[in-house]
């Protein structure tokens, strides 16, 4: 799987979840083969600092209607931007290090968020529309790892800061990932 599962760690989880792949600029096509090398998958940062994603199976690109999975890489000393999004999200953390932080939805705005440390093996569920980021703490190793979420695509809400208003914080739908294949989808 060319260094993105080490030691053969979750390499039942990938060949179970990597059921099609499609390129970015490939939108749903019902003759895409039902097995495909997740290493040969191209990846983007959609504008996105030194963040790496690849839609592993995904609503737009895949057909998928319940379920997308992705797998991300966020560079050392960097994060996910503050956000939260009305579906479940499930991370496994395939290597590195950094910490989760997890604000609340049922104030005004999310506050001072919560704080977890997370390393290689470690898992966690974000609840639906809370506000959370995740922070690669260390300083020379990426930090890579598996999301699944339900109900995609997915309308995401940015905050500028932890003391935003929830009201305040800004739509991004469709999602960068999605953008190139939003068209194709009929129905959300």
């Amino acid at each position: 799987m060319g260094g993105i599962v080490e030691g053969g760690r979750l390499c039942f989880l990938f060949l179970a979840v990597v059921a099609v792949d499609a390129a970015f600029a490939q939108c749903f096509n019902k003759d895409t083969p039902f097995v495909r090398n997740i290493s040969n998958m191209p990846q983007s940062n959609f504008g996105r600092g030194g963040l790496s994603h690849i839609t592993v199976a995904g609503a737009l690109a895949h057909g998928m209607k319940e379920i997308e999975v992705w797998l991300q890489t966020v560079p050392a000393g960097t994060s996910t931007p503050i956000h939260r999004h009305a579906c479940e999200e499930t991370f496994v953390i395939l290597k590195g290090k950094g910490t989760v932080l997890l604000g609340s939805s049922s104030l005004k705005y999310p506050g001072t968020p919560a704080k977890f440390p997370i390393y290689p093996n470690s898992t966690f569920s974000i609840p639906v529309d809370d506000p959370h980021q995740v922070w690669n703490t260390d300083e020379n190793e990426d930090l890579q790892f598996l999301v699944a979420i339900s109900r995609p695509p997915i309308k995401v809400f940015m905050y500028d800061d932890w003391d935003m208003p929830h009201t305040a914080a800004k739509l991004k739908f469709p999602f960068f990932w999605d953008e190139e294949c939003f068209h194709a989808k009929d129905e959300l």
